[in-house]
């Protein structure tokens, strides 16, 4: 659980949890150039993230009847491409990072990648008696491999209909507190069924409806103990909140249905490194730096849905596939009352 939490919001720990030297000369060269690399560093495995946990709010265009319930466990994963791999890493946007390799631009591992072979920067800082000093650093590695390419997310969800063409949703993750880590997802969505208020309904072949639908994702995971620099408190908080608006349309046969739709998603992901980290200038010199930087990062972009869903009795099944900037796919076991 502690890999998946890691992994899903704070993977930000790739950077923080290599050895000390590369977080002093990263702090060293100074709070902007540490939030600059974080941030392009970050933004692909949050970015992904977002879209992950806002596949399956549906399996069909038609809401339930008044009283008609579903619970549903879901499974969900957004694609990792190529491209969320690396960022170009340009030093002319730094103020005292330069390639060892001599070069100012360079494609290098985000969170989701691997350099391959190891990239190297040299920094330069300020120390206090010895003047203008440079170090050599090796820029920290992604999940790489490690990833299979996913990004997963899961959750329980419940929808109930409420009579009208209205029907609501909610998903919960169950919540996880330890001396480590503290991660909280839930969400909650409405659903309107077009075609329910129209007349003669039930000889429409298909239903319509709109979706809008919350996720919220926050959680701390304590860096005290892995961090490598001295200092009290120290921990990364993430707060990350998305939107999404969806048009669906299903068919309404007994035993198998296909569902789709057009969708908007919107949402914001922000990292918070906080605490107290003695950072070292040289040999003999330290200085403490408190809550060094926040970083965050910023989706919006359509997406189309395709699916299908296999009700038999109590039991249904369902799966779908997204296309969006990050595409995803997700699967659901329901059991459901009418």
């Amino acid at each position: 659980m502690r890999n998946f939490f890691v992994f899903l919001v704070f993977s930000t720990s790739f950077l923080l949890s290599k050895a000390q030297n590369d977080i002093d000369v990263l702090l060293s060269a100074g709070i902007d150039d540490a939030k600059r690399f974080a941030n392009d560093y970050l933004a692909p495995g949050t970015n992904g993230a977002m879209y992950s946990i806002n596949a399956n709010w549906f399996n069909s265009a038609k809401v339930k009847p008044l009283g008609g319930f579903e619970i549903s466990i879901i499974a969900n994963a957004s694609l990792i491409s190529d491209e969320d791999k690396m960022f170009n890493m340009n030093t002319a946007d730094y103020n005292n990072v330069q390639f060892v390799s001599g070069s100012s631009t360079q494609n290098v591992a985000s969170v989701l990648g691997e350099n391959d072979p190891s990239i190297f920067v040299e920094v330069e800082y300020d120390d206090p008696i010895f003047g203008s000093q440079t170090a050599e650093f090796e820029l920290p590695q992604g999940i790489g491999e490690d990833s299979y390419n996913l990004i997963p997310s899961a959750a329980v969800q419940a929808a109930v209909g409420l009579g009208s063409g209205i029907e609501v949703k909610a998903r919960y993750f169950p919540k996880v507190d330890t001396d480590e880590v503290t991660f909280n997802m839930y969400g909650a969505g409405l659903q309107l069924e077009f075609t329910e208020w129209l007349p003669a309904d039930k000889l429409w072949p298909v239903a319509l409806s709109g979706i809008v639908a919350y996720s919220h994702l926050d959680g701390s995971y304590n860096l005290t103990e892995s961090s490598g620099i001295e200092g009290e408190n120290q921990r990364l908080e993430n707060n990350t909140n998305t939107w999404l608006f969806q048009l669906a349309v299903s068919t309404k046969l007994p035993v198998f249905n296909l569902y789709g739709g057009l969708g908007y998603i919107t949402g914001k992901s922000e990292s918070d490194l906080l605490g107290n980290y003695r950072v070292t200038n040289g040999i003999l010199t330290s200085q403490t730096i408190t809550d060094p930087f926040s970083v965050s990062s910023d989706v919006s972009s359509l997406r189309g849905t395709v699916g299908f869903k296999l009700k038999l009795g109590f039991f249904r099944l369902n799966g779908e596939y997204h296309i969006s900037e990050f595409d995803a796919f997700s699967v659901g076991v329901n059991f459901g009352f009418r």
